[in-house]
């Protein structure tokens, strides 16, 4: 083996987890983002803004903004005057009112969604027709027609989980637990409910296996479909975040489910050696899902602080901070110790190959 067969050898191994890398990478800048430019418009100080964690590498400081490359290229962060201490600065953080300091907290989540919409546009653009959730076709050993599904009906929900795309089948499928769902459709105008219309299911190395046994009618290309197709698919893979925590609570997904940065890494390295198609989708789910989850109202999250600022709007007065303080670190412990546990879940299952 030559020296230039090695190096392409090594490269075709490695280029798929760098470019998951950097996936990862601009989904948590564009994050961080998002509080700067909201800080900066509402007049806010902003003393940093970092791309990377650990001992700078680049830095250079711009009017009262220092920008920074780090160490680490995991993520970054956007350091406000006055965002966790007190400050005399009257355009700290912490001095203003109380509703510019929620639009600054929740901008992050909401550049993750605008960046969600940007990259289902990408992966809708191409496309020549759409699909919808109106049944066409089915296949020559269809179980679910048995169930009284027919030609036409349009599937408005399933197990009573609103259905917008068929991802949102794909999910429900790949959730259930013996393959029969209650649907309601629209049939000829009128909305009729077919309890456990049954679909195939086969087990295979311990996973079970539920098909989707029918074609569905396809949507023309046009700018109204684009843009009403590319909604609705960040729709659909924001609504994934909250359907799994419900499955979660419910116990119809467990800790094995759940994948932290190893395992997302892995599968965005699967998804590049197949095509750009399924990076962009892995992309646009994990930066929805980000946004998403980030508006929970837990402890240490964006959403979390939202609630106690709506609460200092309501109540006029702010929350004493040591309390705040006290919750946040709490709730930030919690994420962390999921996070390990996950993650050391992912490389077993990397290296087992499970």
């Amino acid at each position: 083996m030559t020296i230039f067969t090695w190096i392409a050898a090594a490269w075709n191994a490695v280029w798929p987890y760098l470019l998951a890398v950097l996936v990862l990478f601009a989904v948590i800048i564009i994050h961080e983002f998002g509080h700067f430019i909201t800080a900066k418009l509402c007049g806010i100080r902003v003393n940093e803004f970092a791309v990377g964690f650990g001992p700078r590498l680049l830095h250079k400081k711009i009017g009262e903004t220092e920008y920074a490359w780090r160490l680490i290229p995991f993520g970054g962060f956007c350091a406000m005057e006055g965002e966790d201490e007190e400050s005399d600065d009257p355009r700290a953080f912490g001095n203003q009112k109380a509703w510019r300091r929620l639009l600054v907290v929740l901008a992050g989540a909401v550049f993750n969604l605008l960046l969600g919409f940007i990259l289902a546009v990408c992966i809708v653009l191409p496309q020549e027709r759409f699909a919808t959730t109106q049944v066409a076709q089915f296949d020559e050993d269809a179980v679910s027609v048995k169930s009284g599904l027919q030609v036409g009906d349009v599937i408005v929900s399933a197990n009573g989980r609103s259905v917008f795309t068929t991802y949102d089948l794909s999910y429900l499928l790949s959730t259930d637990e013996d393959g029969a769902l209650d649907f309601v459709v629209e049939r000829e105008g009128e909305e009729i409910e077919l309890n456990a219309v049954q679909f195939d299911l086969t087990e295979e190395d311990g996973q079970r296996h539920i098909r989707l046994d029918f074609l569905v009618f396809g949507e023309e290309r046009s700018f109204g479909s684009v843009v009403k197709n590319s909604f609705l698919t960040t729709l659909s893979y924001g609504r994934v975040v909250y359907m799994s925590f419900l499955d979660l609570l419910g116990g119809r997904l467990g800790l094995n489910d759940m994948s932290g940065p190893v395992g997302i890494t892995a599968a965005i390295g699967d998804a590049a050696r197949q095509s750009l198609k399924n990076v962009l989708s892995i992309a646009c789910l994990i930066t929805v899902n980000l946004g998403i989850f980030n508006l929970f109202p837990l402890p240490a999250l964006d959403g979390g602080r939202a609630v106690f600022l709506l609460l200092e709007m309501i109540r006029r007065k702010p929350v004493p901070a040591k309390y705040e303080g006290w919750i946040h670190a709490a709730g930030f412990a919690l994420l962390l110790f999921l996070l390990v546990l996950i993650s050391f879940k992912d490389i077993v299952r990397l290296v087992t190959g499970g």
